[in-house]
């Protein structure tokens, strides 16, 4: 997924295991800490020093996941890119929203999220015209060829990240959730609308897919891999 992210927008990153002496240290803090899988930043956490990252590492559970150490994004304000693209089969029009994440504490650099009390969010679509919105769909497009895709950037001000000054922090391919749902000046009726126009066009993008395509079973690979899991843990207890 990483290297999807063009190397100008792309943030240095790399797997911390925290179990090995020699393990690869940060050149530069504050850093973030997150687990290899989660949600809605659950288990996310700023670093800001080397012996508060040790402190991390002794403290995780034995068995617990592998966390992912990525560098701060130097950008001061964080937008989230929803996306749908516009389907061949009948020349649809793409679905994107762009939503500002914003935090009402004086925090430079929050962990922001559902679970997070400081945490809201604005929509930024009416302060961007029809030939920016078309830039920025542009712009993501590049990342990858998802169907449905939440992208999280940091960057100083809409004009930056129009100008491609921003810094990719996170892709969401795993149910990604629009946030501009979580908007609460936005009316019921107005994300019922956003709601059915987004379900239409995932239906219509599903049938771009090839016939031809391979069927790959990933869910129950996923199944096999977590039951080999537990039965080697299991093992490692008894």
């Amino acid at each position: 997924m990483d290297l999807l992210i063009p190397e100008k927008w792309r943030l240095l990153q790399f797997v911390d295991k925290g179990d090995e002496p020699t393990e690869k240290q940060p050149e530069v803090y504050p850093v973030f800490l997150k687990p290899e899988w989660g949600q809605n930043s659950q288990g996310v956490c700023r670093i800001d020093s080397a012996e508060a990252l040790q402190q991390h590492r002794t403290n995780r559970p034995k068995h617990g996941p592998r966390y992912l150490i990525q560098a701060a994004a130097k950008g001061k304000r964080e937008f989230e890119i929803f996306y749908i693209p516009g389907a061949s089969s009948d020349q649809s029009s793409a679905i994107i929203s762009i939503t500002e994440t914003c935090n009402n504490s004086d925090d430079e650099m929050p962990v922001n999220g559902i679970y997070n009390s400081d945490t809201y969010y604005k929509s930024c679509m009416s302060s961007l015209n029809a030939e920016q919105i078309k830039k920025i769909e542009s712009l993501f497009s590049q990342i990858g060829s998802f169907r449905i895709a939440r992208f999280c950037a940091r960057a100083n001000s809409l004009e930056a990240l129009l100008n491609e000054q921003f810094s990719i922090v996170e892709i969401n391919v795993y149910v990604p959730m629009p946030l501009i749902l979580l908007i609460k000046e936005m009316t019921l009726k107005s994300k019922l609308k956003f709601v059915f126009a987004s379900m239409k066009q995932l239906a219509l993008v599903t049938k771009d897919i090839p016939a031809s395509q391979p069927v790959k079973s990933i869910f129950f690979q996923k199944l096999q891999s977590a039951r080999l899991l537990k039965s080697k843990l299991k093992n490692e207890l008894s």
